[in-house]
């Protein structure tokens, strides 16, 4: 006791009981010479926020505010008071508030931002990591294509540079070896996911299966030298053994560096008018009236829907129920509602987790208590560890084809260009088929009839709100090659594959690249402004993509013998569709999956349909629906 590391606390929220208890604590502080502390038990920021916190309570314990039988925090004292607030309140013990503020002075943790604390990778004494990675880089790019060309090489010493100078050799080794583990024990591993695919490094690892120059896959939309941010590899596992490999990881690197990570669900705008709705008792009716007049886009904010919607502003101000329900709602919008344990997010640490963030136990498993975002801020390593259903289906395919007929097949060797499966995917009998059973996408590939896996990657891009409006255009230039016109001769090997439609992020890159000189990591940082529509970055890139800027080594498209009016309709295309062009990366690796899928039940239906079955089989109507299929299929 003496070395002042316990205290006795008081509190004041006018209850009549802590007078008594606190008077009772200060006889206690001077019979055994212990210091008291003052503390205020904070649940919300503002006092004004006593009846909205209420209002939470009961959403949390799904009670009503009326109900008298409920947990409640009386009195309206439990808000962050201020110095002068507990002065006023403690007044009687001046030394209570200055040991609050000693213990205060000793609590002092700092964030550390920018500085990324990755995990070590173990290698043997005296080994050179940057070696030991191109050694396992070039082994596997003999693996995959027997000689190696002078393409290949220059492209994989340059990535392998880049990923030296911005220190991230620990990341792929580490993702390199997991990914190892789980092919070496019969899981299933996807061919990719988002840019990684862009790299030849990622490929001759074996993290992806996609060849990142024969499909015209850029390494800067993945690490860009000239923004360092974290690589970000996320992986598919075979749905029913992704837990298997995450268990290898917490078994490798320790259980206290490992983690899994918190999510929140947040109150949306709808959501919070309901949920307020029912906590206020009012009529089920009334608040649904309310709650159909936020409009229904990414986004909204109740705020914003009173200035869209003037017949809900309106309402709000002629109807006091109304107005109480809209304000607090308003105080209660964006906060979390409930946390649970992110799908596939797991955070691998150089030291204890614990040391960098706080920890949660969440249903069994422990997790952060800071969301995905905030971990990257800090530097930390974030794997998503995916479970992909899809990839079930094919590892079962394969083992009934093995059982069946005594084939061993390897996915990874399928001909990528066979027209049977293309004639399946365009007959629109695409029932089981990855990305492309939706009934939209059937007639899109009914219409598209694909002769390439180009065309599958471009039909899976194309098929999404906004890129949609330009499938006509698309397929008239799939159709009618005479009937595609290119703005400039330069543009045209770039965007001949998609037949004059810029669909995309790695084709506007190249453009700007090609038709105005700019570095590839230059390129990607307007790909970023252009898709995050930012105005000030716009402008100034307008100048410098038509005429050059010689201090940041710009050449600029007149000084490339482009005239300044292609030069704009060009940026013009580029910034309308980089609102809604997609990463190619991604799309090509997830085409390849559509494929496989195609690829099995054009050849092996009996085999492939039996897998699909067994994946859906505690899931009614799509049972219903792939037997309807069967009997189609004979």
């Amino acid at each position: 006791f003496g070395q002042g590391n316990f205290y006795l606390e008081l509190q004041n929220h006018g209850y009549e009981e802590q007078a008594k208890v606190n008077q009772a604590l200060i006889e206690m502080s001077e019979e055994l010479n212990i210091p008291l502390v003052a503390t205020n038990d904070v649940h919300y920021t503002y006092e004004e926020d006593v009846e909205a916190h209420d209002i939470l309570l009961c959403i949390q314990t799904n009670k009503k505010v009326a109900d008298e039988d409920r947990m409640r925090y009386r009195g309206g004292q439990f808000f962050l008071k201020s110095p002068k607030q507990m002065s006023q309140l403690f007044s009687y013990v001046p030394e209570a508030l200055s040991n609050t503020v000693k213990i205060a002075e000793r609590c002092n943790v700092e964030f550390e931002f920018g500085h990324y604390k990755l995990p070590i990778f173990d290698v043997e004494e005296g080994v050179d990591k940057k070696v030991y990675l191109s050694e396992i880089c070039y082994e596997g790019l003999k693996d995959r294509f027997g000689d190696i060309t002078a393409v290949q090489e220059e492209r994989l010493n340059y990535e392998l540079n880049i990923i030296d100078e911005m220190g991230f050799i620990d990341y792929f080794l580490i993702t390199w070896d997991f990914i190892k583990y789980a092919k070496d024990n019969d899981i299933m591993v996807g061919p990719g996911r988002g840019s990684a695919a862009g790299s030849l490094v990622s490929y001759s690892l074996k993290i992806t299966d996609i060849d990142p120059l024969k499909y015209n896959l850029l390494f800067e939309r993945f690490l860009n030298p000239e923004r360092v941010s974290m690589p970000d590899i996320d992986i598919d596992f075979c749905y029913e053994r992704r837990q298997e490999v995450i268990d290898y990881v917490v078994e490798k690197y320790g259980e206290d560096k490992v983690a899994q990570i918190i999510t929140f669900g947040t109150m949306a705008a709808r959501a919070a008018i309901r949920d307020v709705g029912r906590a206020l008792d009012m009529p089920y009716n009334d608040v649904d009236k309310v709650a159909k007049m936020i409009p229904q886009e990414l986004k909204i904010t109740i705020d914003k829907a009173l200035k869209m919607n003037k017949e809900l502003m309106t309402l709000y101000e002629d109807d006091d129920q109304v107005k109480y329900l809209i304000d607090m709602s308003r105080r209660l919008e964006g906060l979390p509602r409930h946390s649970s344990t992110h799908a596939a997010g797991v955070v691998i640490c150089d030291r204890p987790v614990h040391d960098y963030v706080p920890l949660n136990l969440n249903d069994e498993a422990i997790t952060t208590q800071f969301p995905m975002t905030t971990l990257e801020r800090l530097g930390l390593l974030k794997m998503d560890f995916l479970g992909l259903r899809t990839l079930t289906v094919i590892q079962d395919a394969v083992r009934n084809v093995k059982q069946s007929q005594g084939i061993d097949l390897d996915m990874a060797l399928v001909d990528d260009d066979d027209q049977k499966v293309f004639d399946l995917i365009g007959s629109g009998k695409t029932e089981g088929i990855f990305q492309l059973e939706s009934e939209g996408m059937k007639n899109f590939m009914k219409e598209l009839k694909p002769q390439s896996l180009e065309d599958v990657i471009a039909g899976i891009s194309l098929y999404r709100p906004g890129p949609m409006e330009f499938i006509p255009s698309y397929i008239k230039g799939k159709k009618n090659a005479n009937s595609v016109t290119y703005d400039c001769p330069e543009v045209e090997p770039i965007l001949k594959p998609t037949y004059g439609v810029i669909v995309y992020q790695e084709q506007v890159m190249q453009i700007v690249r090609r038709l105005a000189g700019y570095t590839y990591g230059r390129s990607d940082l307007v790909r970023r402004a252009m898709s995050k529509k930012k105005e000030d970055v716009m402008r100034k890139e307008r100048a410098n993509f038509v005429y050059g800027n010689e201090e940041e080594g710009v050449l600029g498209c007149v000084n490339n013998g482009i005239s300044a009016e292609a030069a704009n309709t060009i940026f013009d295309k580029m910034t309308d569709f980089a609102k809604y062009a997609f990463n190619k990366s991604h799309a090509a690796a997830y085409a390849i999956i559509a494929y496989q899928t195609a690829w099995l039940k054009a050849y092996y239906p009996v085999e492939f349909m039996a897998a699909l079955l067994t994946s859906v089989m505690f899931g009614g109507g799509k049972v219903a629906e792939y037997i309807y299929t069967l009997k189609g299929m004979g």
